[in-house]
């Protein structure tokens, strides 16, 4: 038996593409797929949304970039993070779109110019001499989930400073800017998170059509009864108040499970339960209403526990908590259905 099984839905990822679309309109989809697709796997998610009408793949790195490229040949790839002088060979072979957000442009490949707007991370204050390469003009939002009128100011700086150049290709919103700011779509939007099925303001997906793609699920591997007064895990910080039964689940912090997860619930059997205890780096507790047989399948993401309940607990964003879930086939089974 695995220590855990991810199941990824592609059909679930459908409907979110076309969700997504249906709100665009004209605007083109452009997918990220960085992070292996967000702990959902690159090349799966991609070729279904390629199929779904997405226009172009967005990644960090020039090596997921060429990792992609192996598998599809024709769509636009571009790496939105810095990149190497000795990439820009790669780029331009591959045929792999580079974003500058600072300093001289490569010849050769297609670029993006990026602007910082506001975010204070990657990007040049402004825009000097656009060569014939640039076929892009970007920013990133940094408020759009939590202060749509800091997203505003964001873009109209961005758009006073493209306006000469509005003939190439502009995109500026990622998926909260998407769903809720319909001023940002511009030409492209990247969209990321929401494709998941995850919510990008915290809260349940379905509130804005999305479905999660990623189920996680393991079972209990002992389960042990606790008489008052005893512990279980380091540094005991749960002790039984009374006689308690409790399950070990074989996932821990290094399958992504975080250690600070404790008093989140998971679904045991069919009903939700406590996480318990520290978590350790291979194991987890989980307190049982009753003795239950070894085997019996928990839930960590799905059957209603949504990965925004863990976020919550752990004080992170649903984002951290998919991208750091370990698939190596040496920590997990990974099943897709494609339906």
């Amino acid at each position: 038996m695995h220590r855990s099984e991810l199941t990824i839905d592609l059909g679930a990822l459908r409907r979110n593409a076309r969700r997504l679309r249906d709100v665009l309109g004209e605007t083109e989809l452009w997918a990220v797929v960085k992070a292996d697709g967000y702990g959902h796997g690159a090349v799966d998610v991609a070729g279904t949304v390629l199929a779904e009408g997405a226009s172009a793949l967005c990644v960090a790195t020039m090596t997921e970039a060429l990792e992609l490229r192996r598998e599809f040949p024709e769509p636009r790839i571009v790496v939105m993070g810095p990149t190497a002088a000795r990439e820009v060979a790669q780029a331009r072979e591959a045929g792999v779109e580079l974003t500058v957000a600072d300093g001289e442009v490569p010849d050769g490949p297609r670029v993006h110019l990026k602007l910082d707007t506001g975010m204070g991370r990657w990007g040049a204050a402004s825009l000097s001499e656009v060569p014939a390469n640039v076929v892009g003009l970007m920013t990133h939002l940094a408020t759009a989930d939590s202060d749509v009128e800091f997203a505003r100011v964001q873009l109209e700086r961005f758009e006073e400073a493209t306006r000469p150049y509005s003939h190439l290709t502009r995109h500026a919103a990622n998926s909260a800017a998407a769903l809720r700011l319909p001023e940002s779509r511009l030409d492209a939007v990247r969209c990321g998170i929401a494709l998941y099925g995850l919510s990008p303001f915290g809260g349940d997906p379905a509130e804005d059509g999305l479905e999660p793609v990623l189920r996680w699920e393991s079972h209990l591997a002992q389960v042990k009864r606790l008489a008052a007064g005893e512990s279980t895990g380091y540094g005991r910080r749960y002790v039984a108040e009374q006689e308690t039964w409790i399950g070990i689940v074989p996932i821990g912090y290094a399958d992504g499970f975080r250690r600070d997860l404790t008093g989140t619930r998971i679904v045991v059997a069919g009903e939700r339960r406590r996480v318990v205890g520290t978590i350790s780096m291979d194991a987890l507790a989980v307190e049982l209403a009753d003795r239950l047989p070894i085997g019996t399948p928990v839930t960590l993401i799905g059957d209603g526990v949504r990965a925004e309940h863990h976020a919550e607990v752990a004080g992170t964003i649903n984002y951290e908590l998919v991208c750091r879930i370990d698939s190596r086939p040496a920590r997990a089974r990974r099943s897709v259905l494609d339906a």
